[in-house]
């Protein structure tokens, strides 16, 4: 990355790799929460120049440290500042809704050293649609500066008549502010003696004032936080370093993305621009927890459920008994200028939402949660049938109807993602194929509460419409010539028959046979879609085939894992491990571990070839290494039938896995898997979950 990104809760900075927000600066480095930018400005200044960066480091992206030194200076003849006698170290982090930086400054000169650090700080308050190019429209009026000598407030009234302001305080006293918000500090240092300067800066909204603690108590509360989830999360051991890296680099990176805003801890989509409540993203990404953390499931569908729709409103695409697929907080939505409050334009979230309670629920039994949800449940189930199938043909299908919403709402959304072999674009509506697997998921999965909690008439009913819905399936989608399912069907119902990943999400879901299912695991792992570092979106030879495209020819990690859960649940575990070998290995080409949202299409040739704006971290990226623990295992627990399914198949290299603390049911299940050649040799470490596990 070449910024750098922290976060915690609903605060998120982004700055280059000198931890500065240079002023205009086309990709929106700022301080951002609500969708607002907070902090447009912000450098450091030596003397009045620019500071040589040293290091930069942000492995943590809850915590980031800056090393940098002062440039030579010299003026006719007569040396102010000798080079790299200056050391400046910024650190900072975000805690409780606030930004804390520490500036710690050093002499290194042998003789007592002068100099003057300034900070330069301004906030413009722009919506975080106008920082990104994406609208224009009526926006509000900065309010005069209040300036003293411990900090300043930068304050903004918004067109929504909401008051904003950024208030920053420091510990020290300056030798001067000016208007604009620049503010100096004189140090005169001995040889080895160092000083520091606090800061902190809290974005408010309408007068709601975060609490604000002293810097080391802050981190101390951040890092116990952390500490927290770690000891609350299921904790994985291999003897492979690689595929160690990234689980522990997913499972880091999903914590940072975790935000509550009432109702429990939820993970947003991606930093930089997706940090809110994203609908098919955090379902995703909470299902890919569930081995991990099954809390984060129930944060998750509370968050939706909250936010479910109740009415028909074209403007935002929504309907009754509808999952959102985005919502936004800021000036621009607060005005309906834009739609996203929340907007509804997803064909997906709402069996997704279904398919996510439904597997939560086999994870830990908890019925109380389902009582909790069941009129959403029912009024989800409603949509499927009254609002998602628009022609009353079987199908689930979308269409726009937003004049500012999406035009195709499945998880590949570009203008460009649903495309003929014959190059022509498919016109809406559009069922997309595996948006019947996720409603046969949820569905068939329904069921089984429905009749568990004694509902048998409404089980009946559900597990009709499924079988229905398996059968116009086969009957519609299946390409005979390609042995392989068609992405979608378009407005006339024609197969748009282009080879895409998404038939392999409804691997998943047990719509498919087992011969179909082999035969679609078999096309994702051939040279067509595979690329030596995973499956693409579009397989070679198509149409609409372009590697460097961002929904037709790259390699999506999140794709990739729910396509391997599904190779795995359907026992076509060697083609799960060829498609989990290629992530793993490309898990090289990025910084710290880290799989990006998505990267091109390349064929494997030393280094995986980056996406240039690639979210990182993206949350359904960060679990993809988790869901591979699960892929790996075989691992499938069914609370209402009290067992455990393992099948376990690890990739090469990997040869033993274990798992301790994985919540199920009411208690935890740890093991250790081995592998020697070709067979797996199972040891149960402890299973208090009372749930009998099967070995297949």
């Amino acid at each position: 990355m070449d910024y750098r990104v922290i976060k915690e809760n609903d605060l998120f900075l982004l700055t280059d790799e000198n931890g500065n927000i240079p002023e205009d600066h086309p990709y929106g480095p700022g301080l951002y929460t609500k969708d607002t930018r907070f902090l447009s400005k912000f450098d450091l200044k030596i003397n009045g120049e620019d500071p040589i960066l040293l290091s930069s480091e942000a492995d943590k992206t809850y915590y980031a440290e800056m090393l940098l030194t002062n440039p030579h200076m010299e003026e006719e003849g007569d040396v102010k500042l000798w080079r790299e006698s200056v050391e400046l170290k910024r650190k900072r982090f975000i805690y409780g809704g606030a930004l804390y930086e520490s500036l710690r400054v050093k002499n290194y000169n042998p003789k007592q050293t002068s100099f003057e650090i300034s900070l330069h700080l301004d906030a413009d308050f722009k919506d975080m649609f106008l920082v990104r190019g994406f609208q224009s429209g009526k926006v509000g009026k900065k309010l005069e500066t209040v300036i003293n000598d411990t900090g300043l407030a930068i304050q903004y009234l918004g067109a929504d008549e909401v008051t904003r302001k950024l208030d920053v305080k420091w510990d020290a006293v300056p030798d001067r502010i000016t208007e604009k918000g620049d503010v100096h500090f004189s140090f005169t240092l001995d040889h080895g003696e160092e000083k520091t300067v606090s800061l902190t800066m809290v974005p408010e909204v309408d007068g709601d004032t975060p609490e604000q603690l002293d810097y080391k108590e802050a981190f101390q509360r951040l890092k116990d936080s952390y500490k927290e989830w770690e000891e609350s999360s299921a904790k994985v051991s291999t003897n492979h370093s690689q595929l160690q890296r990234l689980i522990d680099r997913g499972l880091s990176d999903l914590r940072v993305l975790l935000t509550d805003l009432g109702h429990g801890k939820f993970p947003v989509a991606g930093l930089p621009w997706f940090g809110v409540p994203f609908g098919r993203d955090s379902l995703i990404a909470a299902l890919q927890m569930l081995p991990f953390n099954p809390e984060v499931a129930k944060g998750t569908l509370r968050t939706m459920a909250s936010q479910q729709g109740t009415k028909k409103d074209s403007w935002r695409d929504e309907e009754p008994g509808k999952i959102m697929h985005e919502i936004r907080f800021g000036e621009l939505a607060n005005t309906g200028q834009i739609p996203f409050t929340p907007y509804y334009g997803t064909i997906d979230a709402t069996p997704l939402f279904l398919v996510l309670l439904s597997e939560y629920i086999k994870w830990t039994g908890d019925f109380e949660l389902f009582h909790e949800l069941e009129v959403n449940a029912g009024e989800a189930l409603n949509w499927i049938d009254h609002y998602g199938d628009r022609d009353g043909d079987g199908f689930v299908e979308y269409h726009q109807e937003s004049s500012k919403g999406i035009a195709n709402q499945g998880w590949k959304d570009s203008g460009d993602s649903i495309v003929h072999r014959n190059g022509d674009y498919a016109e809406t509506p559009i069922a997309l194929s595996e948006v019947q697997g996720y409603v046969y998921h949820a569905k068939e999965s329904m069921a089984d509460i429905y009749k568990q909690l004694g509902f048998n008439e409404k089980a009946d009913k559900l597990l009709r419409e499924a079988a229905d819905l398996k059968e116009r399936f086969e009957t519609s989608f299946w390409m005979e010539d390609q042995q392989f399912y068609a992405l979608a069907l378009d407005k006339e119902k024609n197969q748009v028959g282009t080879v895409t990943s998404n038939p392999g999400h409804v691997l998943f879901s047990g719509m498919l046979d087992e011969a179909k299912a082999k035969s679609v695991s078999d096309m994702l792992v051939s040279d067509k879609m595979y690329t030596g570092y995973g499956i693409r979106t579009m397989g070679t030879g198509e149409a609409g085939y372009n590697p460097m495209s961002y929904h037709n020819g790259t390699v999506w990690p999140h794709d990739n894992s729910y396509i391997i859960l599904g190779m795995s649940k359907t026992n076509n575990r060697k083609q799960a491990a060829k498609a989990m070998e290629g992530l793993i290995r490309s898990a090289d080409s990025f910084e710290y571990d880290r799989l990006p949202e998505l990267f091109c299409g390349y064929e494997a040739n030393g280094k995986a070839v980056k996406y240039p704006v690639a979210c990182s971290p993206q949350a359904w990226a960060a679990g993809t290494p988790l869901l591979f623990v699960q892929s790996m295992l075989g691992l499938f627990p069914d609370a209402m039938k009290q067992t455990v399914r393992i099948n376990p198949y690890l990739p090469d290299g990997v040869n033993d896995l274990k798992v301790e603390n994985m919540k199920i049911g009411n208690g935890v299940l740890s093991l250790l898997v081995k592998k020697a050649d070709d067979t797996h040799e199972i040891d149960i470490i402890e299973n208090t979950t009372g749930f009998k596990v099967v070995s297949r």
